[in-house]
């Protein structure tokens, strides 16, 4: 019989960390039997981690000027602080959020290939690119949180992506990663193919800070971390989570972001 400490959340945890090395080895033996590819077109690189210049030139990184609160890109610059129409008709409970690129089809082919390729490789690259385009964010804050996954998933995937970038982005930045702090108590369906409205219906609820990790986020500055930012729906109530549980602030920093059309300032 296991102690109660032994959850099925915890054995997944050391199963996974059992896997790394076993994951790093395959992925060496790979990359010196065979040359490394593109992510995005499949074309061969001279080294890994990166896209052939023809997908680098696609990549759309997101610059100023953007959107105070929600980092969206205007189609001109109406100065410093200016907030979209979407920010102020209907705000979100985190700070501010910060992409480094645009959601496009170069940017979601490098998502795909982290999250269900094990192209871990790829991690460095887009952590160092999101540490830059979020250094606001970072340069006060006191802990990076990555988006959890439910166990379940955990134990599908092998290893969370937001996890995997926060990592990256903490080694950058020096601000460290709050593991095991927001938890995602049920499994939610894939938010793929949903509208705004039942997208955030789907994660109602779903994430919370456990009692006995309260004093970590407690009057912290916080940055969620994720691979990608659509509506809105997840960070936003993982944000209503962390400030539940205390947190003075939690800002957003995604490698991509879904824009549609330029956002009017106001």
């Amino acid at each position: 019989m296991h102690p109660a400490s032994d959850t099925a959340p915890s054995r997944a945890a050391r199963f996974i960390r059992f896997l790394a090395p076993v994951r790093a080895s395959l992925r060496f033996a790979l990359d010196f039997a065979l040359p490394p590819l593109c992510p995005a077109c499949r074309g061969v690189l001279g080294h890994s981690g990166g896209l052939c210049g023809a997908c680098w030139s696609k990549l759309a990184f997101i610059a100023p000027p953007y959107c105070e609160r929600l980092g969206t890109p205007f189609g001109y610059d109406p100065g410093p602080g200016v907030l979209s129409t979407e920010a102020v008709a209907n705000p979100p409970a985190f700070a501010r959020a910060r992409a480094a690129v645009r959601y496009d089809d170069v940017a979601s082919k490098l998502v795909h290939s982290l999250k269900y390729g094990d192209r871990l490789d790829l991690a460095p690259t887009m952590g160092r690119w999101m540490a830059q385009a979020g250094r606001e964010l970072t340069k006060d804050a006191d802990a990076l949180v990555p988006v959890p996954l439910h166990w379940r998933r955990l134990w599908a995937r092998r290893f969370n992506q937001a996890a995997a970038l926060a990592r990256e982005i903490s080694q950058a930045s020096n601000v460290p990663v709050l593991d095991d702090t927001l938890k995602r108590l049920r499994a939610t369906p894939q938010q793929v193919g949903l509208n705004r409205t039942d997208r955030a219906t789907n994660v109602q609820g779903a994430f919370a800070v456990p009692d006995e990790r309260r004093a970590a986020v407690v009057d912290r500055r916080l940055v969620l971390v994720d691979d990608v930012l659509t509506s809105g729906a997840t960070v936003d109530t993982c944000t209503r989570a962390l400030l539940r549980a205390g947190a003075a602030r939690v800002d957003v920093l995604v490698f991509a972001r879904v824009v549609e059309g330029m956002r009017a300032p106001i």
